[in-house]
């Protein structure tokens, strides 16, 4: 999986300036296919998915860190679409998109497509007051992510995406765009316990940021930006 990963990214209209992999603790060969095909190995001993994906964004030198999963597999304008976004709107701080899932029966993918990704933004979006980053599929300037890393939770037990998305400041512009697609594995919703397990994570992240950033103190936030950049334009 993450040999046909490299390789979507290998493919893309607009090529990767840079390609980071993070080898979170494999005892397979990863870190030897991705260096193979060019990325950078940066190692990350402690495993799971919070401190691989904040090393990898540390890791980044690029003005747009793009991220992905080792089982993405990536359309070969992707990378120029997300560069358009950026560049047309110098407001926007973060990008984020969908998934089509493959690898399983045709039910499994839809409820993952819409139970999960549909339903990750139906239901979060109210509660943040933006579009919740999707981790498989999203992008983000570098100077924001370096105004977010000193905060967020990077241990295990907790919904990275979420984690991220709730750290999400006032000022900071997020836009959701459908079409802005990957292929992502659905291993991890083949089953029950699978889709559980992730489900799982969803309640100690938002416990972590609770009361602070409970929807109501999100919109008074964001109320008290919007009446200072309102008085400092005036």
């Amino acid at each position: 999986m993450l040999a046909t990963a490299l390789e979507s990214l290998g493919a893309q209209h607009r090529p990767p300036d840079e390609i980071v992999v993070v080898d979170n603790g494999s005892s397979d060969q990863s870190a030897e296919v991705a260096l193979a095909a060019g990325a950078r190995v940066v190692p990350q001993p402690v495993r799971g998915i919070p401190s691989a994906a904040s090393t990898g964004y540390d890791a980044a030198t690029g003005d747009i860190i793009a991220r992905i999963d080792a089982d993405s597999i990536c359309p070969p304008a992707w990378l120029a679409r997300i560069e358009r976004r950026f560049e047309r709107d110098p407001g926007l701080d973060l990008l984020t998109g969908d998934a089509r899932f493959y690898g399983s029966s045709e039910l499994v993918h839809r409820l993952g497509e819409t139970l999960y990704i549909g339903g990750m933004y139906w239901a979060v979006t109210p509660y943040l007051g933006h579009p919740p980053v999707f981790g498989s599929n999203f992008a983000m300037r570098r100077e924001t992510w370096a105004e977010l890393s000193p905060e967020v939770h990077r241990g295990n037990g907790i919904h990275d995406d979420l984690d991220l998305s709730l750290h999400i400041r006032p000022w900071m512009n997020v836009e959701l765009d459908r079409d802005l697609v990957v292929d992502i594995s659905a291993r991890p919703f083949a089953t029950l316990s699978g889709f559980a397990r992730r489900i799982s994570w969803v309640v100690p992240t938002v416990r972590n940021h609770w009361p602070e950033e409970s929807p109501w103190a999100r919109r008074a936030a964001r109320r008290d930006y919007e009446a200072t950049r309102s008085e400092r334009t005036a």
